[in-house]
């Protein structure tokens, strides 16, 4: 008989989440609950963090379903004060966390002309304000654990104007950078930080496009893979950024989009 060990322990090794904690802001929808079942099934504790409680019932469910342990709490990220509390409601599941994945946003697009000071405020209450506090609720007690992992969901619009970004794209840019500077704090005490960058994903956040034929056929084409995202294509990644071996990883924009920046 070999004592070669056994292709499953090796990947084991490498990308294990058993007895990690996650949290997951928008884990209840699109990309966050494909993460969110992606880092239960891979072992760790996932808590789901969004705002309707029947979507986040649901996704536990589906969570426990497939063998995971799971919770949720419903917050709306938009206020200073619902986050702090959300944070602490989610790190009273399971314990502190050792993963976080910021993927909760509102996607609202007017054009610059027309962006108000309320849209702005609400895009970057949501989209960047939230990661801010919650990284800086979680990541000193992930430093002084030695390990640590932030996953924020950026964007296209973070790196090139196109399709009304407005107030969006600005704050996806701020969680780029936002990112940089977690690294920069944290990286040499265990704790990466890093964005994830899709294409066009078909995702409720992207109803305004999705439902536009043409505009989706253009924007498949624009891909290098012929095809348009789906919230699955992020399983892999966020596993991989999550885990042991993305240690050396830190402060990156990581694109997930089939080759359409590259194109």
């Amino acid at each position: 008989m070999s004592d070669r060990p056994s292709p499953h322990s090796y990947l084991s090794e490498l990308f294990s989440l058993e007895g990690r904690v996650a949290v997951v802001t928008g884990g209840s929808s699109g990309i966050g609950r494909a993460i969110a079942e992606a880092l239960a099934r891979a072992g760790a504790s996932v808590v789901v963090v969004a705002r309707r409680e029947a979507e986040l019932a649901a996704t536990v469910r589906d969570l426990e379903g497939h063998g995971g342990r799971a919770a949720f709490v419903s917050a709306d990220l938009g206020s200073r004060d619902a986050v702090a509390e959300a944070a602490d409601e989610a790190a009273a599941a399971f314990g502190e966390p050792d993963i976080l994945v910021n993927a909760a946003a509102v996607n609202l697009r007017p054009p610059m002309d027309g962006l108000g000071a309320e849209v702005w405020d609400t895009t970057m209450a949501v989209n960047l304000d939230a990661p801010f506090l919650l990284g800086q609720r979680f990541g000193p007690g992930m430093a002084g654990r030695g390990f640590g992992r932030m996953i924020h969901i950026a964007s296209q619009q973070a790196f090139r104007a196109s399709l009304a970004s407005g107030a969006y794209g600005v704050s996806k840019a701020g969680l780029a950078a936002l990112a940089r500077s977690q690294a920069e704090a944290w990286s040499g005490r265990g704790v990466t930080a890093n964005t994830l960058v899709p294409g066009f994903v078909m995702t409720p956040l992207n109803a305004h496009l999705s439902s536009d034929p043409v505009k989706v056929k253009a924007l498949a084409e624009r891909t290098l893979s012929g095809r348009n995202g789906v919230a699955e294509d992020f399983a892999g990644a966020a596993v991989f950024l999550a885990s042991p071996s993305a240690a050396y990883v830190t402060g990156q924009s990581i694109f997930v989009d089939g080759g359409f920046s590259a194109h």
